[in-house]
């Protein structure tokens, strides 16, 4: 992982030992040195290889592994068996185990895991064009804003690889369509519309009407793979921002209370919240988790713990409405979310029942963190009244894993997410750094700071006398 002046930081080293170490030696070393080598050495190296996206998938999950399932890190030394354990469909009985990434690519199609039957099953779903990447993400079988982004732009690619031997015309009428019906599948995280506008200004630039499908369908293709990879690099620098940023204590755990799920299920290949978690773990340091269920979808209960366990951080499930009375006992040192869209001035729309949360740690003066990749930071949105914020099926409350709660005809409300005001938000971890209040400014140039760095690194852009742009983190902006 690069350290904050953004250079890769060298790997670690074993210390002498007296006897060949063991498998779990080694995994441990593993686990250490994970967040240090990640986004400066394993990342950049399969993101510029051909076939990046896949790659990046492969490498990333190998990688990934290592802290989340280190009965797979012990078998590093052959990748094919690492790839199998990480991500394959399961094919024993029971519960499935190890890490899990959300998607990969395979045989020109994209399957994602359906995280709607976690914990009790592993399922995978084929993706083969942006409209089935739109059902699949308006189905929630793929969920957490980072990861409908990155699935969105693999969809468009796959959409785009598709139509290469149709008419112009034909094509640019798939690909706006595709894109149409993917921005609407869950309209208030910003991640998706972010990722669309990106694969279409991409299309346009290459030509909306070129002749040349296959020109159309690379363009895209690597517009989707650029997304992938920056995403990956991008949550793990904020991890280790993050990481810097936890109050420490003195005696006992840190207890960090979180919301929702934010792990690599959530994000793509790493996590945001639940990364910053993983980060404190294999930091050594010592850490509880209180893992709120998250009604009425059970993103908590059924994906976060699922994810703690597999990587053996110590954790407690509790109900929702549990929070306020372990705050008030002092047993919650700090909070710590995702976000599925950040207004300009700090405003965060996350999953409903984030706000509750936020006025009792400001009742009990316990931080709140907000955890967003600049992805997530929507600059066009002034405040959190202008985020529409999406309203889901009642069956969702209504049932719970399919045996009925409450009687056949009651009424349902059921908003997905609601808005915490900046004022409750004690700061706002990103990629580029710690902004903390007023945010305007910070959220700003976190997200200049962010673009500068990814053109960079695509070669897109110089400073001065063909000097790489300033990329230095945001200490405390704002």
């Amino acid at each position: 992982m690069a350290d904050p002046s953004g250079d890769p930081a060298p790997p670690a080293t074993a210390p002498p030992a007296t006897e060949p170490a063991s498998p779990d030696d080694e995994v441990n070393l593993a686990r250490r040195r994970f967040f240090r080598q990640f986004a400066g050495e394993l990342i950049q190296t399969a993101a510029t290889v051909a076939g990046a996206a896949q790659a990046l998938q492969r490498a990333s999950a190998e990688a990934a592994g290592a802290i989340l399932d280190p009965a797979a890190a012990a078998l590093r030394v052959d990748p094919a068996a690492v790839d199998q354990i990480s991500v394959s469909p399961m094919v024993a009985a029971g519960p499935p185990t190890g890490f899990r990434t959300p998607f990969r690519e395979e045989g020109g199609a994209l399957v994602l895991i359906d995280q709607r039957k976690l914990p009790d099953e592993l399922v995978e779903v084929e993706v083969r064009n942006a409209p089935e990447a739109a059902n699949a993400i308006r189905q929630m079988v793929v969920r957490g804003a980072p990861a409908i982004g990155q699935v969105a732009a693999i969809g468009l690619a796959l959409s785009a690889a598709r139509a290469t031997e149709t008419t112009a015309i034909a094509r640019r009428a798939i690909i706006r369509a595709a894109a149409a019906a993917l921005r609407v599948a869950r309209p208030t995280a910003v991640n998706l519309g972010w990722a669309v506008d990106r694969m279409m200004a991409r299309f346009e630039a290459v030509g909306d009407l070129s002749d040349d499908g296959v020109a159309v369908a690379t363009a895209l293709r690597d517009e989707a793979d650029a997304i992938v990879s920056e995403a990956t690099t991008d949550h793990g620098r904020l991890a280790e921002f993050g990481l810097a940023a936890l109050p420490v204590r003195e005696f006992g755990p840190l207890r960090i209370l979180t919301h929702c799920n934010t792990g690599p299920l959530a994000c793509g290949q790493f996590g945001t919240a639940l990364g910053i978690v993983q980060a404190a773990h294999h930091a050594e340091r010592e850490i509880q988790v209180w893992v709120d269920e998250t009604r009425p979808y059970l993103q908590g209960a059924r994906l976060t713990a699922w994810e703690l366990e597999q990587a053996g951080v110590p954790h407690t499930l509790i109900p929702d409405v549990a929070a306020g009375s372990l705050m008030a006992r002092g047993e919650v040192d700090v909070v710590i979310v995702g976000a599925d869209r950040v207004a300009a001035n700090g405003d965060t729309a996350n999953k409903v029942g984030t706000y509750p949360l936020a006025v009792l740690a400001a009742r009990h003066d316990i931080p709140f963190f907000v955890c967003a990749p600049t992805s997530s930071i929507d600059l066009a949105t002034s405040d959190g009244a202008a985020i529409e914020i999406e309203e889901r099926p009642p069956d969702e409350v209504l049932f719970v894993r399919g045996v009925r709660i409450a009687p056949a005809g009651t009424d349902v409300r059921n908003p997905a997410f609601d808005v915490t005001p900046a004022e409750l938000i004690t700061a706002i971890v990103t990629e580029e750094g710690v902004v903390r209040p007023p945010f305007a400014d910070g959220l700003a140039e976190a997200v200049v700071a962010a673009n500068l760095r990814h053109a960079a690194a695509r070669g897109q852009s110089s400073g001065p006398s063909g000097a790489p742009p300033e990329t230095a983190p945001l200490q405390a902006a704002g």
